[in-house]
């Protein structure tokens, strides 16, 4: 979408306390700290009341897929976007904790040999090579259910109607009209179905329907989370919902440029696999220079859905700058 005319009101929004990267950082330096507690006592040896036990090995690959990395950038858009609604971080933490659970089950089955076949993930041995095969499915299977459960208790929230809502959310994201969805579409693009292996020729709408829906729907759903636990108007939601689509897009289109310009050290994961695996990505669609440029409008776009919030949305709008930015 090129949103040129939307400039003069973007200015508007944009001008009110603008954030330099190094604040946004920090934000998100501290908000990872308070997810990371949060995650490590949800995967403690020992729950408080647990029924049965936790086997220890498992429990050992789950805390290598989650803890002591990343960014927990899903976490940090479940807690603004609720924020907008003066929802507090302790409140939407937990929510943020299952969604970010899910994220890891996914890198974790991502990872491995008969996906995308990585050894490492955010700088350190991806779980099958830590661990093994067999071990590595059953953490990514133990950290998607984790996910459901967190969401379904009540201290992610008192309201069991709010508590169905997130659960519906996340299960849309990450399911067959998702994130499954969309791997599977990644999949068939390469051509691992076809008799001769030969890759699909997608069109621009098949690439970008394949990339929303396999890493822009989960990102999205934070949004949509935090709405949920904020009990937002129509109006608002929908502003958000776009927000949410335009930074789920532009999150993997900034993904698949570091996989053709990024430094593998700084990333933490190998890159320029994209192009060997004749994978299917705007940037070898258009090219990286209009691929900037539609990263630029997805950014835009971004903006333009958050001037209903004027000030509030500071913080988002350095998200979404931050996404297109990042170097990892």
């Amino acid at each position: 979408m090129t949103v040129r005319h939307h400039k003069s009101a973007m200015s508007e929004v944009t001008s009110a306390k603008p954030q330099t990267p190094s604040q946004f950082e920090q934000r998100l330096a501290r908000r990872a700290e308070y997810c990371e507690g949060v995650l490590a006592a949800l995967l403690a040896a020992e729950p408080q009341a647990a029924e049965f036990a936790r086997p220890a090995r498992l429990l050992n690959a789950m805390r290598h897929a989650v803890l002591g990395g990343g960014k927990r950038l899903r976490p940090t858009l479940v807690v603004e976007t609720a924020a907008l609604f003066g929802v507090a971080e302790s409140q939407a933490m937990y929510a943020g904790a299952a969604f970010e659970f899910l994220h890891c089950y996914s890198l974790v089955h991502d990872d491995m040999p008969a996906m995308d076949n990585d050894d490492t993930r955010r700088g350190k041995p991806t779980v099958h090579k830590a661990f093994d095969e067999a071990t590595a499915i059953l953490a990514g299977d133990a950290l998607q259910t984790l996910a459901f459960d967190v969401l379904s208790r009540e201290t992610t929230h008192n309201n069991p109607a709010v508590r169905a809502a997130l659960v519906q959310c996340l299960a849309k994201a990450s399911g067959i009209g998702g994130m499954a969805g969309g791997q599977m579409l990644d999949l068939e693009a390469e051509g691992r179905f076809a008799e001769d292996k030969s890759p699909a020729v997608l069109s621009l709408g098949d690439v970008e329907k394949l990339q929303r829906m396999k890493t822009g729907a989960l990102l999205s759903a934070c949004c949509d989370a935090g709405t949920i636990l904020g009990g937002a108007n129509d109006s608002d939601t929908r502003a958000l919902m776009r927000y949410g689509r335009a930074i789920g897009f532009a999150f993997q289109l900034a993904d698949d440029l570091l996989d053709v310009e990024g430094d593998a050290e700084a990333v933490g994961k190998a890159v320029g696999k994209d192009a060997a695996k004749n994978k299917a990505t705007l940037v070898s669609t258009l090219g990286p220079r209009a691929a900037k440029r539609k990263l630029d409008e997805l950014v835009d776009d971004a903006r333009w859905a958050l001037r209903p919030f004027g000030d509030r949305a500071e913080w988002l709008i350095a998200c979404a700058e931050f996404i297109s930015s990042r170097k990892s």
